[in-house]
């Protein structure tokens, strides 16, 4: 199974349908998910402050902000 690092924080209503989105794809994607708030970091809150919601796999951000149901499956397919 592969884990995803889901980036967010509170009120942040993209992030909230990121997160819809993840739960009902992780089964079809085969991924556990790791989710972190970005304030529970000041280096997190510089990297990912405007970029979040972020989806990262490996190391490397697949998709941040508006996140494509689509294009995430072509990525961790």
């Amino acid at each position: 199974m592969k884990e995803i690092i889901f980036y967010t924080r509170a009120q942040c209503p993209l992030c909230d349908k990121a997160k819809e989105l993840l739960e009902l794809m992780k089964g079809d994607l085969n991924v556990s998910i790791n989710e972190i708030d970005i304030h529970s970091s000041d280096h997190l809150v510089e990297q990912f402050g405007l970029m979040i919601p972020v989806v990262e796999y490996q190391g490397v951000v697949l998709q941040y902000g508006q996140i494509d149901p689509a294009e995430l499956k072509k990525q961790l397919g």
